[in-house]
């Protein structure tokens, strides 16, 4: 693999790999893509489904489980624990060379239940539960950025424990999310809490908001060149308005106490639309203090031809004239993102009933072997 992945992170920005199975974690696979520069893993249900249905990998360990354990969703957690656990160590000489500070790397995420995402307390105790289950201090609880998930991110923050916010696509919404977090810090400093040992990214997913926009384009016969546009603009204002929370006199009393600033995450960075280009996600949004995490494919396409240069701050005005055009055009953007979000969480729901569907079939054929 070329040296593009470690360029990344001289522009600051960290690669992190949108994948992770038991198989890659033991073949050597993972080390290598580590020793290339990927510094981080996230995992969803969708990603999991595959790993533990689609193959013989786990079948000795469900075994086991399965003497102490029937439920699907428990049994699901036994399987995942181990995978998350060991690439956490992986993960570690990453994690404890950076020596904390705000770009941080190192982290492995774990979501909690998707059908907890309107449940604030129940989303806490999930997380709280996931943290100790995982005993690990380079693990992200990922929390969906929903309006009962702010209340659940800012409680799991105060209890200590790190949070990746995912599923975000809208600017109010991450802007709340940063104020969660904010606030989490706040509640940890005055119960004594130390706030070097937790952390928090922000998943901003992009190409889905493309995918949405770009269909209503084209229901409305254009513009085109509108097309393919509105994601990057979100992300780039969505930086900005990173840079201007985490700045300043409050900001700046949190950064003393030990905290980290909530880094921008850029997810769901795939390019679906085949005439865009298959970097396109990785190569305009690349600047200090942020993450993209990749599947292996946009990995090995970005190591193979991408191009690496500051573009995250290029063209804001452009960005913030786009959501104008959009309007202008009949695209409501409020509505695309509240689109998005809910079929965000149905989707992660539904491959979450997959997964656990998936363990329960094969639970049933063990047993019955």
């Amino acid at each position: 693999m070329s040296n593009r992945l470690r360029t990344l992170a001289e522009h600051g920005q960290s690669p992190w790999i949108d994948y992770v199975s038991r198989p890659f974690l033991r073949d050597g696979e993972f080390e290598r893509f580590v020793q290339d520069g990927i510094a981080g893993v996230t995992s969803n249900p969708t990603i999991f489904q595959g790993a533990i249905a689609d193959s013989d990998a786990y079948d000795a360990q469900l075994r086991e489980v399965l003497r102490s354990e029937s439920d699907p969703k428990e049994v699901f957690f036994a399987l995942a624990r181990e995978d998350i656990r060991e690439a956490c160590d992986q993960l570690r000489d990453v994690f404890d060379g950076d020596r904390g500070g705000p770009t941080r790397d190192g982290w492995v995420s774990l979501e909690v239940d998707p059908n907890l995402a309107h449940d604030a307390p129940g989303t806490t105790e999930e997380a709280r539960r996931l943290h100790a289950m995982i005993d690990r201090p380079n693990l992200f609880v990922k929390i969906p950025g929903t309006v009962a998930g702010l209340q659940a991110i800012e409680d799991t923050i105060a209890a200590g424990i790190p949070v990746n916010v995912t599923l975000l696509f809208s600017l109010e919404r991450h802007h709340a999310a940063a104020e969660a977090y904010m606030r989490g810090l706040r509640r940890l400093r005055e119960n004594g809490g130390d706030l070097s040992t937790v952390a928090s990214v922000a998943s901003f997913f992009v190409s889905r908001v493309d995918t949405e926009a770009d269909r209503r384009l084209a229901e409305i016969g254009g513009p085109d060149e509108l097309k393919g546009t509105l994601a990057i603009a979100n992300a780039k204002l969505a930086y900005q308005t990173y840079k201007q929370l985490f700045a300043g006199v409050d900001w700046d009393e949190l950064a003393a106490a030990g905290a980290s600033p909530q880094r921008c995450l850029w997810a769901s960075t795939s390019t679906k639309n085949p005439a865009y280009s298959d970097v396109l996600y990785v190569e305009e949004l690349i600047g200090p203090r942020t993450v993209n995490t990749m599947p292996r494919e946009t990995i090995e396409a970005f190591a193979d031809h991408g191009r690496v240069a500051q573009t995250l701050e290029r063209d804001v005005d452009e960005a913030r004239r786009a959501l104008d055009r959009f309007a202008e055009a009949g695209i409501d953007y409020d509505d695309v993102v509240a689109v998005l979000e809910r079929e965000g969480v149905e989707k992660f729901a539904d491959s979450f009933k997959k997964l656990l569907d998936g363990v329960a079939s094969k639970r049933d054929r063990l047993v019955a072997a």
